[in-house]
């Protein structure tokens, strides 16, 4: 353990036992590289790893951005910062909060903080260290440079935490060490959060979390003074504590996170919300031994690894049939994501669409929650837009893609029994295959649905519901009112259109004022008639000048303020398979007499029409008319 000096308790931990931390032996338990990829021991100055922090990152799409350098990283060896305390490739890259002044100020309430989660052992001490490198040039004038507040265990660590007061110069390193316990939930929370004093929300580049061996340190305080006698005595008493110890270890998170009594605590509270029945109403069939799974994916071995989010991992997989599988593997023996967990698990196992990610079954043994899906080979959408390597899609793909998605979302909001609203709609949660054709198209589906809930009751408008979401993408009105409609999802959806007509991020801090925004800036742009400098310029040329016309004004509509100013996703489908005719009928060159868009088969477009109760489909009434679309 390296240290440079005291540490900051927090919380319920005692200043006098600071002196004893120094001196004990402290187990790391997690070691993260912020914004930054894996670091392998070959690549670490004392052979550690240190993991991707994102599968430990709370409900943050769009909060935060990934910031890097390429500027040596500079240690001051005498206040202690070297290479040996953390490399170099470590404070290259950071997570940065994504506020803005005008941010903060037109969004009043909003929770700024970045927050990272990680399942703790309830009681224990922790010693947590956070590496910070201000990559902006350091001034000593007062009110310069960015001011943010740091939270050990929702408790404040550091108020008006400044990196130009702990560093000379840009690129210079420093870490700060805070002592914790961990609450009764079990989970030990680290957040940085925007402060009144400045805007800029907070850095941070890398996090080490330590526990301290269960000792009893009011004890240890008195230990100089006072020896026991009877040496007998002292070791049946050790024995008798160290037996606790081990018991209370090995034994008591067992009970409480292992097997069925964790799905049943879980799916007993759920059904007292209100959400639905839990996994009582989940047929054993789709269980899936774990066992089978880690078969499946050789012991979730890294080479398997195709994508970290939220919930956690993602593996692919064969089963023994021969089956591919994407597997998504929590955080083991984590609270956070048990709603979601749970949620995903009772509407996918309800409904079958062409359109709709299948969930192949799950597992919930030794604290384990995963979820296993039909294998999507083409990745996510986003992918395919900005920021990999994979190919531009072409016009005609994209309207094709929006088209299935459309599908998708339509069926949930009209097509089922119940009113499912999605809540996270975004491009990486539009998933790609192969549509099985000689053609070799392809074919959208969506996914996630873990924060997905039942709509508004016949007669009523919405339900209101806490802000559930993604930065960018979520609902203004619903954001502001916490009143929540199948309209929410068509907001997302608007977004979503928009990233594909201008294949770039939905919030981008890189670029000015006026274009961070990708639907403010969009809709300015579109009004302006300068539909050609906002589009992807890899399209040029083979876009129809209507079909883009169309394409951008249903994207509009889908962002209006007012939800009842919104069109419906039957409408949203409608409009968008009319630019694909429009496209196609004019390159082709043939007339429009016989233009009429193809919706009229979307709710017989189930794979399992059993499992279908359709509850609307005279949003189809008006598919005779032409040329104007809604």
């Amino acid at each position: 353990m390296l240290w440079n000096s005291s540490v900051t308790p927090v919380g319920a931990v005692v200043k006098d036992d600071m002196d004893l931390w120094q001196r004990q032996p402290l187990e790391t338990v997690y070691r993260l590289n912020v914004g930054g990829p894996k670091v392998t021991i070959e690549n670490d100055t004392l052979w550690r790893t240190w993991l991707p922090d994102g599968p430990y990152l709370y409900d943050a799409s769009g909060l935060s951005v990934v910031s890097n350098t390429s500027n040596p990283i500079i240690y001051d060896s005498s206040n202690g910062y070297t290479r040996e305390v953390a490399p170099d490739v470590v404070y290259q890259t950071q997570r940065m909060a994504n506020v803005t002044d005008l941010l903060a100020a037109t969004t009043p309430g909003l929770n700024f903080n970045l927050t990272w989660t990680f399942p703790a052992v309830k009681g224990s001490h922790y010693l947590v260290r956070l590496h910070f490198c201000d990559y902006e040039v350091v001034s000593s004038v007062v009110g310069v440079g960015i001011v943010f507040n740091v939270y050990i265990a929702q408790t404040i660590g550091t108020p008006d935490l400044t990196p130009n007061a702990r560093a000379t110069q840009s690129n210079e390193v420093f870490y700060m060490d805070y002592a914790a316990r961990a609450p009764s939930t079990g989970n030990l929370t680290v957040s940085i959060g925007w402060s009144s004093k400045r805007s800029g929300g907070g850095i941070l580049n890398g996090l080490e979390i330590m526990r301290l061996p269960p000792v009893d340190l009011s004890s240890r305080r008195y230990g100089r003074t006072k020896r026991t006698i009877v040496i007998t005595v002292s070791a049946v008493l050790g024995a008798a504590v160290l037996a606790c110890v081990v018991l209370c270890f090995f034994g008591v998170p067992y009970t409480k996170y292992s097997g069925s009594g964790w799905a049943e605590q879980f799916t007993n509270r759920w059904s007292r919300e209100g959400k639905t029945s839990g996994l009582q109403s989940v047929s054993t069939k789709l269980h899936i031994a774990l066992a089978k799974i880690k078969a499946a994916t050789d012991n979730f071995h890294e080479r398997n690894l195709i994508g970290v989010g939220g919930f956690g991992n993602v593996y692919k997989g064969v089963l023994v049939d021969g089956t591919p599988v994407a597997v998504k593997r929590a955080m083991r023996a984590s609270q956070q994501g048990l709603p979601e967990f749970q949620t995903e698990i009772v509407v996918l196992s309800g409904i079958r669409h062409r359109h709709l990610v299948s969930l192949i079954g799950y597992c919930n043994e030794q604290a384990e929650m995963i979820l296993v899906y039909e294998y999507m080979e083409k990745g996510t959408l986003r992918s395919h837009l900005y920021g990999s390597d994979e190919p531009a899609l072409s016009w005609k793909q994209r309207l094709e893609i929006c088209i299935g998605a459309a599908r998708g979302l339509h069926y949930l909001h009209r097509g089922y029994a119940e009113n499912i609203i999605h809540r996270d709609v975004k491009s990486t949660n539009i998933l790609l295959g192969s549509d099985g054709g000689s053609t070799g198209g392809v074919i959208a589906k969506v996914a996630d649905f873990g924060l997905s809930r039942i709509g508004p009751s016949f007669g009523e408008t919405h339900v209101s519901t806490a802000v559930k979401g993604s930065f960018g993408y979520l609902d203004p009105g619903y954001f502001k009112t916490q009143q929540l409609t199948d309209r929410s999802d068509v907001y997302s959806f608007g977004v979503v259109l928009l990233e594909v007509l201008c294949a770039r991020p939905v919030i981008d801090q890189s670029l000015d004022h006026g274009r961070i925004n990708i639907a403010e800036w969009a809709v300015r742009m579109r009004r302006e008639g300068r539909l050609d400098k906002m589009a992807d310029p890899r399209i040029a040329g083979e876009v129809d000048e209507e079909s883009l016309l169309k394409f951008a004004e249903t994207a509009e509509k889908c962002l209006a303020e007012c939800w009842v100013d919104r069109p419906s996703m039957g409408d949203v489908l409608w409009n968008l398979e009319y630019c694909l005719q429009l496209q196609e009928t004019n390159i082709t060159g043939d007339g429009l007499d016989d233009m009429v868009p193809s919706s009229t088969s979307l709710l017989m477009d189930e794979t399992d029409l059993s499992m279908t109760n359709v509850a609307d489909s005279k949003v189809f009434s008006q598919l005779s008319a032409r040329g104007e679309g809604r």
